[in-house]
Parts: C-alpha cells; sequence; structure tokens
C-alpha cells in the first residue's frame, strides 16, 4: 500500500512533495482499525491545543474527524497521521489539514539498545514538524551501533528517546521521568489504564546513574504499548517481561473510539 496524502479534504498529486517539505506545523499519529482508534479524545485536544500554540487559532475537530474519515473509508487497518500546516507564513498564518494514510504498523518485540545523549527538542510539548535533530540524534545512535538515542536534558535528567516516551518498573511501582517531554498520546492512554488496574506511579527524576536501581526500562508510542530496552550505553538491563507484559496488559483495557 502506498502513502496517500489528502489537503483539506482534496486528494494531493504534485502538491504532495510541497507539503512534506513544510517545515512549521504540528502534527498526531495514531494506528486506525476498523474505523476507530483508541485515545480519539486524546488525539483531537492534542491538534486543538497545539494549533492554539502555533497559529493562535481554533482548530475545527469535527472537520479533522471528518476528513479522517474520508481518508481511512473502505481500508480495515491504516497507519494516520494527521498534520496541521502553513504553506504561508504571511500573517495571519491559516493552517491547513494534511491527512496521510499508509499501512498499518506492528510492533516489533526485540529489545533497544540505547545510547545517551544530551539533547532537548524546542518546545517539546508540541508534536511539531521540527524533528531534524531527533532524526540526527537516532541515526548517529544507529551508525555507533546502537538502536536509538535517549534524550538526557540540560540538567542531566533522562527525558524520552526519538520516538517513544520512556518508563520504568522500581518494584511494582511505574516511574514515568520528570523532564520536559512530549505527553505521547500512548503514554497518557497508559497513565490511565495503568491507574484504573491499580498499579501505583509516580513521577520523579532520573539520571543515567540511577538506571541501576530500576527492575526494569520501557519505551511507548503510538505503535507500541510497551518495548523493552535492552541495555543504556554499556549498562545492560535486567529483562523487562514483566514489565512489557504489565503495559499490555494495560493498554488492551483501553477501548477503540469510532472515528
Amino acid at each position: 500500500m502506498s502513502p496517500r496524502f489528502e489537503l483539506n479534504g482534496d486528494p494531493l498529486g504534485p502538491d504532495a512533495a510541497l507539503a512534506g517539505m513544510v517545515s512549521y506545523g504540528h502534527f498526531t499519529a495514531m494506528q486506525v482499525r476498523d474505523g476507530r482508534v483508541r485515545g480519539l479524545a486524546f488525539h483531537l485536544e492534542r491538534l486543538a491545543r497545539s494549533t492554539r500554540l502555533l497559529f493562535g487559532t481554533e482548530l475545527d475537530v469535527e472537520r479533522v474527524r471528518s476528513y479522517v474519515r474520508q481518508a481511512i473509508d473502505g481500508d480495515a487497518a491504516l497507519s494516520v497521521r494527521v498534520v496541521v500546516l502553513t504553506r504561508s507564513f504571511d500573517e495571519p498564518m491559516t493552517p491547513e489539514i494534511l491527512v496521510r494514510t499508509g499501512p498499518p504498523h506492528d510492533p516489533d518485540p526485540a529489545p533497544l539498545r540505547l545510547r545517551t545523549v544530551r539533547y532537548q527538542r524546542d518546545l517539546p510539548q508540541v508534536k511539531h514538524l521540527g524533528t531534524f535533530g531527533l532524526i540526527h540524534e537516532a541515526r548517529q545512535a544507529r551508525l555507533a551501533g546502537f538502536d536509538d538515542a535517549l534524550f538526557v536534558d540540560h540538567e542531566g535528567r533522562i527525558s524520552e528517546a526519538s520516538i517513544w516516551n520512556v518508563a520504568f518498573l522500581d518494584g511494582d511501582t511505574v516511574v514515568w521521568p520528570e523532564a520536559a517531554v512530549l505527553p505521547g498520546i500512548t503514554m497518557l492512554l497508559q497513565q490511565e489504564a495503568l491507574h484504573r488496574l491499580g498499579v501505583a506511579q509516580e513521577t520523579r527524576e532520573v539520571r543515567p546513574a540511577d538506571l541501576r536501581g530500576f527492575d526494569a526500562m520501557v519505551l511507548t508510542n503510538s505503535e507500541t504499548p510497551g518495548l523493552a530496552v535492552a541495555s543504556v550505553d554499556d549498562l545492560v538491563l535486567p529483562a523487562a517481561d514483566r514489565a512489557v507484559r504489565l503495559f499490555g496488559a494495560a493498554y488492551e483495557t483501553v477501548p477503540w473510539d469510532k472515528i
């Protein structure tokens, strides 16, 4: 299946490349199955909040839903990206809505080996299009023999990975890092789900030197509810099977919302 693009509800032909080159905007990514997605309200709220921040205007989320419904019509399983962008930098900037669909992404269960890097994204609270830095750092980690980069902020705290939120297991408590991170949709859904299951959670500073004290480290994003981290730099971490099962079970309690 080739990716398809629709801008403001209209199929894109030659303009697809142009829209893909725009760097000012934000997006949300989701896995859609049979016209449904987990955490629809979180996705729409993210788009609306980021539109207010970047463009100073309100986003018609019902229009967004209609564009997504149109783009996914007839396909049972898709990856969907909704991008709010502008092709003109004249004020006032008028945001447009690009919907990209592609084949579904199944999670890769292989544990990852991470390399720490001192890096902080611009506006980390926004899932924006300025991804050069994080992609560059992830690539440098791969070239050095790792699978991805683990970001450490300017205060020395672990924050997130290139396309992942991170979490730790301390006994029976899930620990989320206290740092400026993108509040990923899956992370937010996992926090709610774990709370429903009665799992203790806390947020606190975690530094690379603290990793030896945890029972496991996992990653989470829209494609993977919980992925084990095998090592960070030269530190081999404990097997994260229990944490992966916990995150998987929690995510299965999250309902699918009709788009």
